[in-house]
């Protein structure tokens, strides 16, 4: 079986990142509508069934990426809703869905902004969500005004905001409103600042540290938190961008400081991007290691995640392809599903091992079989294609 086909396994069932994902909303409708009003952002909806696959598959494989979370979290507020129960049944009447999932995107007014059928993958999730921010953007109002010479502090605050919601540059117009000012700790500089730390490597970051505990009394310690790691994150993707390894340790070293309790997990995820995006080989295998160890010993979802992420970007390397088999047999021994499994025999098979490769397809097959047909079906496909 050409390496390629294996590849396009890899792809069909591995997660492409790691860590926390998209945290939902647990207040009523109601609620999410108000709060959408307050943050001005826009609400997503996943209006789901229960027995819907594409829905599962979302849930199973976009919602827990890291990317996907860090950037929703952000620019949205986030809700699942059922739509054959509870405010599901309430919200179809006012928002009729035809099919599942349907990903709804309402402002805090109740209107849609966009609404898409169908399942998404990670790259195509983000891009709708980059889309959404577009549709939403207010920024240019904002600018016109700017552009005319008007510095009214709160005109300049709502800039900030608007810039930031758009995934927009923010820190030019930030920086010259903060060096005009004399006193930095007032109330509304405070909430100022706190907008503006958008990246760990700036100046303005600093001013946030340096306030800390004031700003944390105005706006709690929770936003602080989230804005550390957002902006730690930024920096992070910028090192990847410009393949900077010192922007990366700056990052990790703002996280170690101001966040500790998540810098680790942080840590070895911005280290497994960067070099993963590097193809430094070594230091990602190196950081896969302390991450399965340290991080995702005990979840074999997250080991097999690991496993199939090694196996997608490193599949010549003789070293990481031993390590991806390493993790994949821990994975499917601790997790004993037949997608665990499944991709345990994909490794096997990349790595010659046709004979160890059958019998993890079998014990794959055995498990799917209690599973459901259309998972008996795949492995069926899987064991076909690689002529296994």
């Amino acid at each position: 079986m050409k390496l390629k086909v294996l590849i396009g396994w890899m792809v069909l069932f591995a997660a492409p990142a790691f860590g926390q994902g998209i945290d939902f909303f647990q207040g009523s409708w109601e609620e999410a509508l108000e709060e959408a009003k307050k943050q001005e952002k826009v609400i997503f909806i996943d209006a789901y069934t229960t027995w819907c696959g594409p829905c599962k598959r979302m849930s199973r494989e976009v919602f827990p990426n890291e990317k996907v979370g860090e950037f929703y979290n952000r620019h949205f507020i986030n809700m699942k809703l059922d739509m054959e129960k509870g405010e599901g049944l309430a919200f179809r009447k006012t928002y009729p869905v035809s099919a599942f999932p349907t990903l709804f995107f309402i402002d805090g007014n109740g209107e849609v902004v966009d609404k898409v059928r169908g399942a998404q993958d990670v790259d195509g999730f983000l891009k709708l969500g980059e889309k959404i921010l577009g549709l939403a953007d207010n920024s240019a109002e904002y600018e016109a005004e700017y552009e005319k010479g008007n510095r009214d502090p709160e005109l300049v605050f709502k800039y900030v905001r608007a810039l930031n919601k758009a995934g927009k540059p923010s820190l030019g117009v930030s920086n010259e409103y903060l060096d005009s000012q004399k006193n930095l700790g007032t109330e509304f500089n405070l909430r100022f600042i706190l907008e503006a730390a958008v990246e760990a490597d700036s100046k303005i970051f600093t001013m946030m540290t340096d306030n800390r505990k004031a700003i944390e009394a105005l706006a709690g310690e929770d936003a602080v938190r989230d804005q550390v790691y957002s902006a730690c994150q930024a920096t992070a993707r910028k090192a990847i961008e410009f393949e900077m390894e010192s922007l990366l340790d700056e990052a990790i070293g703002k996280m170690k400081q101001h966040y500790p309790e998540k810098a680790e997990t942080f840590e070895l995820s911005a280290q497994m991007d960067f070099y993963r995006q590097t193809g430094d080989v070594k230091s990602f295998c190196k950081a896969c290691r302390k991450y399965a160890k340290k991080v995702a010993a005990d979840d074999p979802d997250e080991l097999n995640k690991l496993s199939s992420e090694i196996a997608k970007q490193f599949s010549q390397d003789e070293g990481a392809m031993k390590q991806a088999e390493e993790l994949a047999q821990e994975a499917a021994e601790k997790g004993q599903q037949y997608m665990y499994y499944l991709n345990y025999a994909q490794i096997l098979q990349m790595n010659g091992k046709s004979k160890d490769a059958r019998q993890a397809a079998e014990k794959s097959l055995e498990l799917a079989r209690s599973e459901s047909p259309a998972a008996v079906m795949m492995v069926e496909r899987f064991i076909q294609q690689s002529g296994l």
